[in-house]
């Protein structure tokens, strides 16, 4: 039988490991879709990843370095990364608190530039 699936933030923090290097938690997959929670404390060294992401910023505020590209972002902003490109946060506030979510094939969509 096919349900839907809600999770608030409170508990999604709280599943969180407690070690400071590993503020990542899985808290739903279906399909390709694949929902967690990251909160980053001091350095974010994560490299890239093989399938299309989007960040959802609940809080916090910093730099997001995606590719060649640099700029500014805090709560409530919307952050997408495609496929194999390198990112990062850089110089983020000790709460920074995201949700993260994966999607589709291996490698990436494939959109037609322009649409």
């Amino acid at each position: 039988m096919k349900h839907g699936f809600q999770i608030g933030i409170e508990s999604a923090i709280a599943a969180l490991p407690e070690a400071p290097a590993e503020q990542y938690k899985i808290v739903y997959r279906h399909g390709t879709f694949e929902a967690g929670l990251y909160a980053p404390r001091g350095v974010d060294d994560q490299m890239p990843h093989t399938r299309d992401e989007a960040y959802v910023v609940v809080k916090g505020s910093g730099h997001f370095v995606c590719g060649d590209s640099r700029k500014a972002f805090s709560a409530g902003e919307l952050l997408f990364v495609p496929a194999g490109m390198t990112h990062r946060f850089e110089r983020f506030s000790n709460d920074l608190t995201v949700w993260v979510i994966f999607y589709g094939p291996q490698g990436g969509e494939h959109v037609e530039e322009g649409a």
